[in-house]
Parts: structure tokens; C-alpha cells; sequence
């Protein structure tokens, strides 16, 4: 796999498993356009994971193929790594199904860099104004275990867009949510934007009482 120094993806991001319902989700901002169509992926049965930094989309199938065939988060990230030459620039984060969480931060990933972990979550992100923003990510996400994971994962990247973000803001946000169908519960993406995270959360408040409506067929 090559290096292309042009696509570095400067992110914020939590992923997460909800306790009570088993749904997986994640929650993604970052200064790069298109952010919900190039990072995640997500399997209702398998887990959830996020490759970013200077991201190569290719990895993320690998990952998942483990997942699905029963792998946990920490063997998934193995195979990731080993199918990956430039590894050390990337940062990966995996949630499986049954909770178990795996992260990597590469040494070569550009400051500030780093992520932190709990039960069923991993934040995580790159290029960033300080540890503040991914401490920030967690607390907000562990502080609103009563919500739905959407507003868990929503909360999250508002606290960290809160606690400063990326030096140079952020232009794109997703919030991707799946229960127990191969379809997702909740998919919203705002692609290009001054002020993406506030946009993603109008967007929110106004699909939300729909969603389920569009989720059950």
C-alpha cells in the first residue's frame, strides 16, 4: 500500500457499543471533506472501526472480514497492521460486538495524537490542539450512558469540537449508527461545511423522530 502524503485526515472520533441494545456507532469530525464515506465501517454482527490519520480505506475491509469471521477487536488490528507498510502514520480503532476494544496510534501519527479507551468505546484522534479534545470526547460519552447511543456518540464530538478541535476547525462530520438489521439505524453525513458538527446536530433533530419511521420496513 503507498503513502500519499496529500491524504492526511486530521479526526476526532468515538466509536461505541450501546450496553443495553448491543448497537454499534460512531460518532466522526475532522477538517477533510466526505469524512462518514472514508473512515468508518460498521457490521450490526461484527463491530465497529475507524481507520484515519494518513488514511488508506483499504484497511478497513481487511479489519472487518476478521471481525465477521469471528475475530476479536485486538486480532482484527493485528491483520490491519500487518497488511499495512506505512502502519506508524496511521491511527485505528476497533469496538467488536461483544464490547472488546482495540487502538492504535502510530508513532509517525502528527501531534497531537493519541486516544483513550473504556467498556464498549474507543475515542480517539490526530492532529488535534491538545489532549484536552479526546479527554473531552470520553468524558461526554461516558457521562451520558442513560441516552441512546446516538446522542452518546452526537455529545461526544460536540465536547470535543468544544475543547477546541483541530487548529484548523473542522468541514465534515458523520454520525453512523447500526442495531440488528444489515441496514443502519441512523446514517447522517455532512460532508461539506464551515460549522459541520452543528449542522450534523440540526440535521439530527430533525431526522431523529422520523428515524424510525425509515428503519422499520
Amino acid at each position: 500500500m503507498e503513502l500519499r502524503l496529500g491524504v492526511e485526515r486530521h479526526t476526532f472520533t468515538i466509536l461505541g457499543q450501546c450496553p443495553r441494545s448491543g448497537a454499534l456507532g460512531i460518532g466522526i469530525a475532522t477538517y477533510s471533506l466526505g469524512v462518514g464515506g472514508y473512515c468508518p465501517a460498521i457490521s450490526p454482527t461484527a463491530g465497529v472501526l475507524s481507520s484515519q490519520a494518513f488514511a488508506d480505506p483499504r484497511l478497513r475491509p481487511i479489519g472487518m472480514s476478521e471481525l465477521e469471521l469471528g475475530a476479536d477487536a485486538e486480532a482484527a488490528l493485528k491483520a490491519m497492521q500487518e497488511a499495512d507498510t506505512y502502519i506508524e502514520f496511521r491511527q485505528i480503532g476497533i469496538v467488536d460486538a461483544r464490547s472488546n476494544v482495540a487502538v492504535y496510534t502510530g508513532p509517525s501519527t502528527r501531534s497531537w495524537a493519541g486516544h483513550e479507551i473504556g467498556t464498549g468505546w474507543v475515542a480517539m484522534g490526530n492532529v488535534l490542539v491538545g489532549p484536552q479534545v479526546i479527554d473531552a470526547v470520553a468524558r461526554a460519552f461516558e457521562s451520558s450512558e442513560d441516552f441512546a447511543l446516538e446522542e452518546r456518540l452526537l455529545r461526544a464530538i460536540e465536547a470535543g469540537r468544544d475543547a477546541g478541535g483541530q487548529p484548523e476547525g473542522q468541514r465534515s462530520a458523520a454520525l453512523i449508527v447500526y442495531h440488528d438489521e444489515s441496514y443502519p439505524w441512523m446514517d447522517l453525513r455532512v460532508d461539506a461545511h464551515d460549522e459541520p458538527v452543528a449542522e450534523l446536530r440540526r440535521v439530527y433533530n430533525v431526522y431523529s423522530p422520523m428515524a424510525s419511521y425509515y428503519y422499520d420496513l
